[in-house]
């Protein structure tokens, strides 16, 4: 038990440092990217809105792929309920509160408990796996600060490596042995390679509408821009900042952390200042999207008596 109060208290502690870091940073530059700031259109902002709230329902649908293989096909309504309001919990420091909050409302629809959570956490590996596939291709970039263009052989040795890591019976055989490590049971079953390949074109698909929504916000302020480096820099790379904020478990969201490495990504190409708006604006719709989509899944899920208290 003072294990775990220490755990927590690490955690809010270093949550604390990261918005401490956030707001210094931002107040330093705050002259800059106001005027930043006030360069973006209402309707640049709406479509990032847009193609940001389009990026969890593309995940929702990759996680109900996950859950039909294990044994569970639940109609988009309900798992919509289960999932989007559920992930909310990646707010809250620490790493598992989203996975623990869809078990037990899947328990509602008679889901077990272990399959849901099990379903939770092969979802989050995936998108972070899927996600630095994405992301590499954006690294030698921010290895050389800008200027480094995409290269064959990038694109080549992502797919490559993809193939491999996404190879249904390599995946299922790291998988069992990440299992063992941990002490858990074993999957129900192996997972099949359509359910593999599924599953990752649709976290794919939700990378790919999110960093345009970022893409959208940048060319806002940076209208010159090319499409190379909306493409890599922009979309590859925030993907790459993002599948970084996911494994930073002890910071809720990636709070900090996927905002930092996006703005380094950024940089490359556009003023410290134009940068940091893009990644303030981002962060503010990635939140606002979270709630919309959360609060359109609550209200049907409560109308339907899937998510409150049984009788």
């Amino acid at each position: 038990m003072t294990r775990s109060r220490l755990l927590v208290g690490v955690r809010y502690g270093l949550l604390v440092l990261v918005l401490a870091a956030v707001a210094w940073a931002l107040a330093r530059n705050w002259d800059e990217v106001s005027r930043e700031l006030g360069r973006i259109s209402w309707p640049a902002l709406l479509l990032a809105l847009v193609l940001t709230t389009a990026a969890p329902v593309a995940t929702l649908f990759g996680w109900r792929v996950l859950l039909a293989d294990l044994g569970t096909r639940l109609p988009a309504a309900p798992a919509a309920s289960i999932f989007l309001v559920g992930q909310l919990g990646k707010y809250v420091p620490g790493s598992v509160w989203t996975v623990l909050a869809q078990a037990e409302m899947g328990a509602r629809l008679s889901v077990p408990r272990r399959r849901m959570a099990v379903t939770g956490l092969l979802s989050i590996l995936l998108a972070i796996l899927v996600g630095s596939l994405v992301g590499v291709v954006a690294l030698p970039r921010l290895l050389a600060r800008g200027g480094s263009p995409v290269t064959l052989w990038v694109l080549v040795g992502a797919a490559l490596l993809g193939g491999v890591l996404l190879w249904p019976r390599l995946l299922n055989a790291l998988l069992a042995l990440g299992l063992r490590i941990l002490r858990r049971e074993p999957l129900e079953h192996a997972l099949s390679g359509r359910a593999i390949l599924l599953t990752c074109l649709w976290f794919a698909g939700a990378w790919v509408v999110a960093g345009l929504g970022v893409a959208v916000l940048v060319l806002a302020l940076a209208p010159d821009a090319s499409t190379a480096d909306l493409l890599v820099g922009v979309v590859c790379g925030f993907a790459l900042a993002s599948a970084v904020g996911q494994l930073s478990v002890l910071v809720p969201a990636g709070v900090g952390v996927r905002d930092g490495v996006l703005g380094l990504v950024l940089v490359t190409f556009m003023p410290v200042g134009a940068a940091t708006a893009v990644v303030v604006v981002a962060r503010f719709l990635a939140i606002v999207a979270d709630l919309l989509c959360a609060g359109a899944a609550w209200s049907w899920g409560r109308r339907h008596h899937l998510l409150g208290s049984q009788g």
